[in-house]
């Protein structure tokens, strides 16, 4: 078993020492005055329909709006907006002053070419149904077919970042990403490696460190590593595991920050062995989700019997319908549904087992832990699965074809502003969506649904949002497991860390390092 242990513990310290290296021969830059970021994802282009969350996490492109971290929105690159009587069509005046890393200055124009680039391609903004898009002097003019009180939100996304109009190639392609932000791309080399500078022209507050580096690390164990060698001065996405190894450290921080992503069971609610809410809710009481979240993921009260955690307040239900695990009951409604226990526990009907595989996947390395704590809790009421560790992507692909049984997936309800528009998104077809639930709809929470977009009065919006809230809770076609919780690591050169829930932006520009003495 030592022998194993000091095997496993040299070939992380070499990779990490390959980590250390591909970070000093990517570029020139002086580590003294770069910032030095790691994280689990990868990107592969420059175009924001696909990967715009690496360019507004670096700050190199932005939006018209912004989101606080309360979820606030508030002015981005439009300086204030406004909604007509009818509803139908929205004014947003522009900032002035804004110059892109080429020079140019932004234009109405310009923005009107973004977004009309951004609605050719897969983008949240198509569920605004804009019929009509143009400028009027520094102002940007919207139409749209229906009222969608989501608008100012699906602007705030990566999906419609404001580029300069060199940035397009005559088909409406992104090719050099040139954005506005604190930060401009300085080196590039997708999948794992970027590097940014300070902008020095920029609109707002200069940025107070030169560069930026964001490098991809798949394996926790390796992020760890670069950590605690003082490889890295963020690192993203820590696994339970080396929490306590890093927390012994002086010269590093941990952050634990909660986000509005659950990790939730993405159910095939068309297959015949879930295909019922008696069963769903079975799975579902089956779940130890106080000991996951205590001993799995180690964040005390994470347990999630609701989609919504409490950030997302209008969504959030005070007394969800499940707060505990039942085991009698889940057996008794497994019973109900026909399946019946043989000798060694496991459940069969009609001759065929409850044996189903749960797909999941390493870039969020919590997610395979979890995945062998509900292996093990849901053989406790008969059923078998098998836990596979794929890439993300196996799981919108299954979903599409129709393979997919179960996933454990973490879910971002908060990567819009307002979630209205994941919801609508999730609830535009049976099908449903790529991580929301699969062949399962609800007319009566489509038509809540619909009612909110049209929604101006606050206090309506939430008892709306309530109404839906316990809809899902209720009909479980997908089953939350736990809050998530952001595991960072600080390097403690670095001063006035910053940290954005809604992950959309890391703040860098407003960090520094600390002087010697």
């Amino acid at each position: 078993m030592k022998r194993k242990t000091s095997l496993r513990i040299a070939l992380l310290s070499l990779l990490s020492a390959m980590t250390a290296w591909l970070i000093l021969t990517f570029d020139a830059t002086d580590p003294a005055i770069t910032l030095s970021i790691g994280g689990p994802f990868e990107f592969t282009s420059q175009e924001p329909s696909k990967d715009g969350f690496i360019y507004t996490r670096m700050q190199v492109a932005e939006t018209l709006v912004k989101v606080e971290p309360d979820g606030t929105l508030t002015p981005g690159l439009a300086s204030h907006w406004q909604e007509s009587d009818d509803r139908l069509r929205w004014r947003f005046e522009l900032r002035e002053g804004v110059r892109f890393h080429d020079g140019t200055l932004m234009s109405a124009d310009s923005v009107v070419q973004s977004l009309r680039a951004a609605l050719t391609k897969p983008s949240m903004l198509h569920q605004a149904n804009i019929v009509a898009l143009s400028s009027d002097e520094e102002a940007l003019l919207l139409t749209l077919a229906h009222p969608y009180r989501s608008l100012p939100a699906l602007l705030a996304h990566y999906h419609s970042v404001i580029l300069a109009p060199n940035s397009y190639d005559p088909d409406g392609n992104v090719h050099q990403l040139i954005g506005s932000g604190p930060y401009q791309i300085h080196a590039v080399k997708p999948p794992h490696k970027l590097v940014t500078r300070r902008f020095g022209d920029y609109w707002g507050p200069k940025a107070e460190i030169e560069y930026a580096r964001y490098l991809t690390g798949h394996r926790a164990e390796s992020r760890a590593l670069q950590a605690q060698s003082n490889q890295a001065d963020l690192i993203y996405t820590l696994d339970p595991a080396s929490l306590e190894m890093l927390g012994r450290l002086q010269q590093v921080e941990i952050a634990s920050e909660s986000i509005p992503r659950t990790a939730m069971i993405k159910l095939n609610n068309g297959h015949p062995m879930l295909d019922t809410p008696e069963v769903r809710q079975a799975i579902s009481l089956a779940l130890d989700r106080t000991g996951m979240a205590e001993h799995v993921v180690r964040v005390p009260g994470s347990e999630a019997y609701q989609l919504f955690p409490p950030s997302l307040a209008a969504w959030h239900l005070a007394q969800p319908p499940q707060q505990q695990r039942d085991l009698a009951k889940a057996k008794a409604l497994l019973a109900d549904q026909g399946w019946q226990a043989d000798d060694e526990g496991l459940l069969w009907r009609d001759g065929v087992p409850f044996a189903l595989p749960l797909v999941t996947y390493a870039d969020r390395p919590e997610l395979t832990v979890i995945a062998t704590a509900i292996q093990a809790q849901l053989r406790e009421v008969g059923i078998q699965l098998t836990v596979v560790v794929d890439n993300s992507s196996a799981i919108p692909a299954g979903h599409h074809d129709g393979s997919l049984a179960m996933a454990l997936v973490a879910r971002n309800y908060g990567v819009i502003a307002d979630p209205l528009a994941v919801m609508l998104d999730d609830n535009a077809s049976h099908h449903g969506s790529d991580w929301g639930h699969m062949n399962w709809s609800d007319p009566a929470l489509n038509a809540l649904l619909d009612t909110m977009t049209q929604s101006r009065d606050a206090d309506e919006y939430h008892a709306l949002a309530q109404q839906a809230a316990l809809h899902y809770a209720e009909a479980m076609p997908v089953i939350p497991v736990v809050f998530y919780t952001q595991q960072i690591a600080i390097a403690q050169r670095l001063d006035n860390f910053q940290f954005d829930p809604f992950e959309l932006n890391y703040r860098l520009s407003e960090m520094r390092f600390t002087p010697h003495d």
